[in-house]
């Protein structure tokens, strides 16, 4: 049997053959590479050289769909969320009125895909907790599906029970993949806000990291309490409760951390 002859093509042939099927299609390089620098700002060799990505012999071909020498144009700037007063000038005054608010307010804008769910619990609470959105299911009641059974058992090992609790959303819709820093960069964190004021519950429980630009944080510190006209609440951030389900690690740590805060206040 003759053996083939191995030429320099078939050998590249062969190797990118083998990193492709070890699952390896793209080159990574720990310094930045000037792709696109104009060879006019260069010496003719010292041009070709600064397109050359790192790694890469000369003569070897540049990465496909880069041209060199090409100018990269200025990156779009980022769209500003046009800010909007949704509470309006004669903002719901207690809860029960917020609650008909949120339901019919056209200021939401919500879509009409999923139902608007209200709040549920009484001013003054032991505890409010506050969820992302409504659960896919919900109709008649907020987190009525599988995450309102995982907080009603979360609730009864707290010793709490529905009397004492105040459970709300800060969208009044389920909303998949919501973009809360721009919802609430919309007005959405006043409506929080406001919502959290009207409450006045004796501490905040909050399932959803992502819910900090809803609560007014900017920074990466977390936050520990919420201010209002008329007092300020304890703030206890986690996982949200879809996050808990799917991971017994999380819950460990959940119950670390109320331990440990529930101590304090």
């Amino acid at each position: 049997m003759t053996r083939p002859d191995l030429t320099l093509a078939r050998e590249f042939d062969a190797a990118l053959a083998w990193w492709q099927a070890a699952g390896v299609d793209c080159d990574f390089v720990d310094d930045a590479t000037a792709w696109l620098a104009d060879p006019d700002l260069h010496g003719a060799g010292e041009g070709a050289a600064a397109a050359r990505p790192a790694g890469h012999a000369q003569g070897e071909p540049p990465v496909a769909g880069l041209r060199q020498g090409a100018r990269l144009a200025p990156p779009a700037p980022a769209p500003q969320t046009h800010r909007r007063d949704l509470l309006g000038e004669s903002p719901p005054s207690d809860c029960a009125a917020f609650h008909d608010w949120w339901l019919s307010a056209p200021a939401l804008g919500t879509t009409g895909a999923f139902p608007r769910i209200a709040a549920r619990g009484r001013a003054g609470a032991a505890l409010m907790v506050l969820v992302p959105h409504p659960e896919a299911d919900d109709r008649d009641q907020l987190l009525s599906g599988p995450q309102g059974r995982l907080l009603g058992n979360i609730l009864a090992a707290m010793g709490l029970d529905d009397s004492a609790t105040y459970i709300a959303s800060a969208l009044p819709c389920h909303t998949p993949m919501a973009d809360l820093p721009s919802l609430a960069a919309g007005g959405m964190d006043a409506v929080t806000a406001h919502h959290i004021g009207l409450v006045a519950p004796a501490r905040l429980l909050v399932f959803g990291t992502g819910l900090a630009p809803m609560l007014g944080l900017t920074g990466e510190q977390p936050l520990r309490e919420i201010n209002y006209i008329g007092g300020n609440v304890p703030v206890m951030s986690c996982e949200t409760l879809d996050a808990l389900m799917d991971s017994p690690r999380l819950k460990a740590r959940f119950w670390r951390r109320w331990m440990e805060w529930s101590a304090t206040i």
